[in-house]
């Protein structure tokens, strides 16, 4: 189920190989995975989606966030996927968490408001409370 944040970002749950040309045409010209290969068995490889999406002409980047969190590196990354999109984006993992609170942490580093990035996630159905005093510091708000 894709949950769309804004009109530069949704995210979603795992996706396949099959999917993407289907987000393709709705209208998406790059995705981010922020899945570790081998997180779950029988999740699709991410050379696979890689193969995929450059087959249906879009952009592709791996941010993998494993259970050792956030590192700057990754927020640096996602806000360059992002930035260099020029269109929509749809970043997935498991189950969308991580890709939601990613866009948030990439969005408070450029000086975006946390309450604002709080009220996004609750819209598209994430709780980014958790993330307040990284948002607060990270956007200079702290």
């Amino acid at each position: 189920m894709i949950r769309k944040i804004d009109d530069s970002v949704s995210v979603a749950p795992q996706i396949a190989p099959e999917d993407v040309a289907d987000l393709a045409a709705a209208g998406f010209v790059a995705i981010v995975n922020n899945r570790p290969d081998g997180e779950d068995h029988g999740q699709p490889e991410g050379a696979a989606v890689r193969a995929a999406a450059e087959a249906a002409g879009l952009a592709y980047t791996e941010i993998p966030v494993t259970q050792a969190g956030f590192s700057h590196p990754q927020i640096d990354a996602m806000v360059q996927a992002l930035d260099s999109a020029g269109g929509p984006v749809l970043a997935f993992c498991r189950s969308g968490t991580r890709s939601c609170n990613l866009w948030a942490l990439a969005q408070a580093k450029q000086g975006r408001d946390p309450d604002m990035l709080i009220a996004k996630g609750r819209e598209a159905g994430y709780d980014l409370n958790g993330l307040r005093p990284l948002l607060e510091a990270l956007s200079g708000r702290a």
